[in-house]
């Protein structure tokens, strides 16, 4: 069963190799995809330990980095994740998640992107028109994980995208894939593999595209047409990672991580990270992300979190996570979980 598993393992990575083989050929593909708020990390457990999350995803968070360890919750959770990220973007996740025995994990969730207002200037008035305008994006999705073995587990994300600029939106469905695998004769090290953002191309469409044609040699025939814009692909990522319990005792646990992604529109880096957890109730996280990314601005990380049961049936949980981005300063991240 386990060389089962294991070729199983091996022919779902040699089909996201592939995948991304195809949507990824060109050399130069930066900044040419839609949503990109896709890429934002959630979760400040995860962004601790500089994103090297894929095989240590075991909460609810594992929606956004690798769906296949959301079956190894055995809880229900609910999260509430707040970010102020760069350039006064504000960015919002929320999620439930349940374990149905016998059937797997159930979850779903939303992400918020807020661009605050601005005035909207052109050539001519560059000190303001007197209009105002916004942007902000939008993603809900459901989510599916299952344990096959109680070793290997496997998770599906199915999700609506949607961003908007003034009038202007453009839609889009996606889905991710993860797996998770244990081996518990070594130190309980896990091996993740997740593809994120599988799905259709994004193109904007809304009244600012329309123009007015005149026909005719007197130009009295009026007609309504529609710039062409082009389509763009979603953020595609390829990840697989390997976590291990270097220390685990009654009382502490140390847990090594490392990522190794592939995006479709930048160069492949490198994420690791610790935590250590003393009674699984306060947590100390370091990491590093985006590690060989050409021209990359993400560095250090580091977080804490504290896990209390209020009663037996109920805890809360609240992490906190700073992240370096080099010139353009640092993010910081909080979140409140609530398992029961």
């Amino acid at each position: 069963m386990k060389i089962k598993i294991l070729f199983s393992c091996l022919i779902i990575t040699a089909s996201f190799s592939f995948v991304f083989a195809q949507a990824g050929a060109s050399t130069n593909k930066v900044g040419t995809t839609a949503a990109q708020f896709l890429k934002f990390g959630i979760g400040p457990r995860a962004i601790g330990m500089g994103g090297a999350f894929t095989a240590t995803s075991d909460d609810i968070t594992a929606m956004y980095w690798n769906p296949g360890g959301l079956s190894r919750m055995n809880s229900r959770e609910v999260i509430f994740n707040h970010i102020d990220w760069l350039l006064d973007i504000k960015y919002d996740f929320a999620a439930f998640a349940m374990d149905v025995p016998g059937f797997g994990s159930l979850g779903a969730f939303v992400n918020v992107m807020t661009v605050g207002e601005d005035m909207v200037r052109t050539v001519d008035q560059p000190e303001g028109t007197g209009e105002r305008f916004d942007a902000g994006a939008l993603a809900i999705g459901l989510s599916y994980a299952k344990n096959l073995t109680d070793d290997f587990s496997i998770g599906f994300n199915a999700k609506y995208i949607r961003e908007h600029y003034w009038h202007e939106a453009a839609t889009g469905f996606a889905v991710d894939v993860g797996t998770l695998y244990k081996l518990p004769w070594l130190n309980e090290t896990r091996i993740g593999a997740s593809i994120c953002n599988f799905g259709t191309k994004m193109r904007l469409e809304g009244r600012d595209i329309l123009e007015l044609l005149t026909i005719g040699t007197g130009g009295e025939n009026l007609i309504n047409s529609n710039l062409e814009l082009d389509s763009y692909d979603l953020p595609l990522l390829f990840r697989i990672g390997v976590a291990v319990d270097a220390i685990k005792g009654t009382t502490s646990r140390l847990t090594v991580a490392a990522d190794a992604i592939h995006p479709n529109d930048n160069t492949e880096y490198i994420n690791s990270g610790l935590e250590y957890a003393w009674n699984e109730n306060i947590f100390l996280r370091v990491g590093y992300k985006s590690l060989f990314e050409k021209d990359g601005e993400q560095g250090l990380t580091f977080g804490a979190g504290v896990n209390y049961r209020v009663v037996d049936a109920l805890g809360v949980k609240i992490d906190y996570a700073y992240q370096d981005f080099g010139r353009l300063k640092n993010v910081q991240y909080f979140s409140l979980g609530i398992r029961f």
